[in-house]
């Protein structure tokens, strides 16, 4: 097998209207909600870096221009920061830069699926391999889940999912395996089903919002069919790539939070809180006087 091509990389799909969190996304992008004290966006744009990942493309929509400003210097914020010589503060908002030229946004002028979404960075793709990150999941690891699945990718040299166990009866909600091959980490996949019923699931692996895809997968996204939801779904284009490159799932280690509904971006802000230094004995002692409040 050839040495893999090198992943630097990553197409970020950020053009949902968040309807689950309205009134608050009616004027600012679901993925500029904070965990804490950290926008959705930014631990995606962490966790990518944090794989080697060089290279960002954003696939935004109207009324998502906030999310470009995030990333620019804000001139007039820093030299405030400075004159009060807020140290603490320049530092935090030190990973929220990003080198010139190394960010760009496409727009997806129709709600026409996530495969619609990726299709729209056809341009930044190219012939290379990619990762996708979907902000609203967030992977609390030692080891950034999308550093587990590029370490994935160079041992297996074609296209990684990160995949999770879910309730059999919750197929429908999700892109599922069918698998072939497995070591307990690394599963084969043979085959992938958009939101399959529970009585015609192949197995009850998951895909979460972290892939990494080998350019195969474009030829077929390109072709725009509809899928489930009659939409253009990302899972039915890398169903078609098996046989062409590798496939594998990937069993990562860690927490997924699903902040793409109020139950799990909650959960997310104590898991957070949690391991911060400065927060964690006054987040315990809260959650204390709310338990025996039930």
């Amino acid at each position: 097998m050839s040495k893999p091509k090198r992943l630097r990389k990553a197409v970020l799909p950020v053009a949902g209207l968040g309807t689950r969190f309205l009134p608050a996304t009616k004027a600012m992008p679901k993925e500029m909600l904070p965990v804490v004290d950290k926008p959705l966006i930014q631990y995606a744009i962490d966790e990518a870096r944090a794989a080697g990942i060089e290279e960002f493309c954003l696939i935004t929509g109207r009324g998502k221009d906030s999310l470009i400003d995030y990333f620019d210097i804000a001139y007039e914020l820093q030299s405030t920061l400075k004159e009060r010589n807020k140290i603490d503060c320049l530092e935090a908002l030190a990973p929220s830069s990003i080198e010139a030229g190394s960010l760009i946004a496409v727009r997806q002028q129709e709600p026409l699926g996530l495969g619609h979404a990726i299709w729209c960075a056809r341009s930044f793709i190219g012939d290379d391999p990619f990762a996708i990150l979907l902000p609203d999941d967030i992977v609390q690891s030692k080891a950034g889940c999308l550093k587990q699945l590029a370490d994935a990718y160079y041992e297996t040299g074609g296209s990684v999912v990160a995949v999770t166990e879910v309730p059999r009866d919750h197929t429908n909600r999700y892109g599922i395996l069918d698998i072939g091959t497995d070591d307990g980490r690394l599963v084969e996949v043979k085959g992938l089903v958009e939101k399959p019923q529970p009585e015609k699931a192949p197995s009850n692996l998951s895909i979460i919002g972290r892939y990494i895809l080998t350019p195969h997968v474009m030829k077929h996204l390109a072709k725009l069919e509809k899928g489930a939801g009659g939409e253009v779904q990302l899972t039915d284009a890398m169903a078609k790539t098996i046989g062409e490159a590798p496939f594998h799932g990937l069993r990562y280690e860690g927490t997924r939070h699903d902040c793409g509904n109020k139950l799990g971006f909650l959960e997310a802000q104590i898991a957070f809180a949690l391991e911060r230094p400065d927060l964690a004995d006054g987040v315990r002692e809260f959650l204390k006087r709310y338990a025996e409040a039930v």
